[in-house]
């Protein structure tokens, strides 16, 4: 499907505010390849030491998303999405102005680019990405690939003014194609739960995904449920690292 290739990897195809990666931290990167792997038709390829050894995940030879092993421990198991960026420097500013955290400053990932985590207004984990040689995405929007990140917060009205003011563009411009919304944690969620972006994959078909999770020893979070984009599944991987299925 060459209209949902993001060809080239061109600057043009990212612009500042768009999902443009997805990471998961992992304690066991084999065992997550078996998962995925099965689940999604990935192969894989190592990538250099200076992305931490994680492997990249490809879907018909394309990059989809990459998987690393955690640092620490201590640290979440959990799926990461990174927003494009032509000034991670100067994002990174407007995130500490707008009321949200800078966890990890910018960093250069070899001559892949420039990665940096941080948090919004209510604690919200995500990745801002400033590429080098690597723009993102080689495929998307297609069964296996990155389909949609949904952010769960308690104050929708606050995020709106967040990120609004960082993504203006990407959300509301003349060729916005916003590849996030938000949604409140209550809704899907236990009330306790944290705000978090939920990372959404794309599937033919949202029942066999969820017998093909638990059959490889993931579990399900959120049975199917309906919405504005697709019928969607919340489920977890067999290490703990939550995402959702899509069927559009």
């Amino acid at each position: 499907m060459a209209e949902n290739r993001a060809s080239g990897y061109g600057e043009d195809v990212y612009g500042e505010g768009v999902p443009c990666w997805v990471d998961a931290q992992l304690p066991d990167v084999e065992a997550g390849k078996r998962f995925y792997g099965e689940l999604f038709g990935w192969t894989f390829e190592a990538t250099s030491q200076a992305y931490g050894g994680a492997v990249w995940a490809r879907s018909e030879g394309e990059p989809v998303a990459a998987l690393a092993r955690k640092a620490d421990g201590r640290l979440p198991t959990v799926w990461t999405v990174y927003f494009a960026t032509p000034d991670i420097e100067g994002l990174a500013d407007r995130v500490w102005a707008a009321g949200g955290q800078v966890v990890t400053a910018p960093v250069p990932v070899g001559e892949l680019g420039t990665a940096a985590l941080v948090t919004d207004q209510e604690g919200a984990v995500f990745g801002l990405w400033q590429p080098g040689t690597h723009h993102g995405f080689g495929r998307r929007h297609e069964p296996g690939t990155f389909a949609w990140a949904e952010l769960y917060a308690r104050d929708t009205e606050s995020a709106d003014t967040f990120y609004g003011g960082l993504f203006h563009d990407a959300l509301f411009g003349p060729e916005a194609h916003p590849d996030f919304g938000r949604a409140l944690v209550a809704g899907v969620f236990p009330p306790e739960m944290p705000a978090h972006f939920l990372v959404h994959f794309a599937v033919a078909d949202c029942e066999g995904a969820l017998e093909a999770v638990h059959r490889l020893g993931g579990r399900v979070q959120a049975p199917p449920f309906e919405t504005s984009y697709g019928k969607v599944a919340v489920v977890t991987d067999n290490q703990g690292a939550s995402f959702a299925v899509l069927e559009r």
